[in-house]
């Protein structure tokens, strides 16, 4: 009878502090996969809703452009998704490229 106590105050610990330190953990795990798995032309989400394509990539920030010939530098962190992984082959089908501008090289 006195384990109990003690099973109780075990199972506490796990269940409040390891599990949402597991789920912590795989949260990071898939953070920076996404973040390892960036491309140049992959249209992205930042973390603060903006649109994106990726123009550069670098150790630690990428390039967007968010507008024909308008390119901003993030924190790689701070991207959150990947909406599509390519770019259209041709500059003109894409409908931000109605002037064929290809953009920052």
């Amino acid at each position: 009878m006195e384990l109990v106590p003690l099973l109780f105050i075990a199972f506490a610990v796990v269940v409040l502090l390891v599990l949402p330190m597991r789920q912590r953990n795989r949260a990071m795990q898939q953070a920076r996969q996404l973040q390892e798995s960036l491309t140049v032309g992959a249209e992205v989400m930042t973390t603060s809703g903006l649109f994106g394509r990726v123009v550069a990539i670098g150790d630690t920030a990428v390039d967007l452009e968010i507008a024909p010939g308008v390119a901003v530098r993030w924190a790689k962190p701070a991207i959150a998704e990947i909406r599509s992984q390519t770019a259209p082959a041709d500059p003109v089908a894409d409908p931000s490229r109605a002037d064929g501008d290809p953009g920052p090289v």
